[in-house]
């Protein structure tokens, strides 16, 4: 199935390239994933039928477009959350440009509080790229919120595996996950939890 939205999406992979090209602080860069990691999110989530994602790091929301396409087709629906208000507003605005998607409710604050105030085992896939240094200690949430057969996506395993790395070797001790880690994009670690 074609994109829904390809010229929004062209939009905001020009928009990325240009912006953090010309900013300095890191925190207000915009960090898109790349877009075969967007293709490839979409093949994942229309792949493991996945109605209830959860997105944290939402920066402009070009991920986002990438999964609530996918997420369409499924019918189902995602929440994204971003920690500063000032991305969440350009994510809205490019929300409000995009077409055929599943409804996103965008929620602005930590990922780990949100984490912390999920019930357990209500996303079937979750997808990390915001605060890498956080991932172990929101562990014990993601473990506990994500359905059996569910899906965690961490991306930047590759470009920043150091940071990633805690989170990985947590993951190693559970039993009930299978993991790998892909060469796409930034890099995107897997790990699937056994029903």
């Amino acid at each position: 199935m074609p994109i829904q939205n390809p010229a929004l999406l062209a939009d905001l992979e020009a928009l990325g390239a240009r912006h953090d090209a010309d900013t300095v602080d890191h925190a207000e860069r915009l960090l898109n994933i790349t877009r075969d990691t967007g293709e490839f999110l979409s093949v994942l989530v229309r792949a493991a039928g996945a109605t209830r994602i959860l997105e944290i790091g939402t920066s402009n929301a070009y991920s986002t477009i990438w999964l609530a396409e996918a997420a369409k087709v499924n019918g189902g629906r995602v929440t994204t959350v971003e920690r500063l208000p000032a991305k969440a507003a350009l994510a809205r605005g490019t929300l409000s440009r995009a077409v055929g998607i599943a409804p996103v409710t965008l929620e602005v604050g930590d990922g780990g509080e949100f984490l912390a105030h999920s019930v357990n085992a209500s996303w079937d896939l979750i997808f990390l790229d915001s605060n890498r240094t956080q991932y172990a200690a929101w562990w014990p949430d993601i473990r506990r919120t994500l359905a059996p057969g569910g899906l965690l996506v961490v991306d930047n395993a590759t470009s920043h595996p150091d940071e990633v790395a805690p989170l990985v070797a947590a993951i190693a001790e559970a039993s009930e996950f299978t993991t790998v880690l892909v060469p796409i994009g930034k890099g995107e670690f897997l790990a699937h939890k056994g029903v």
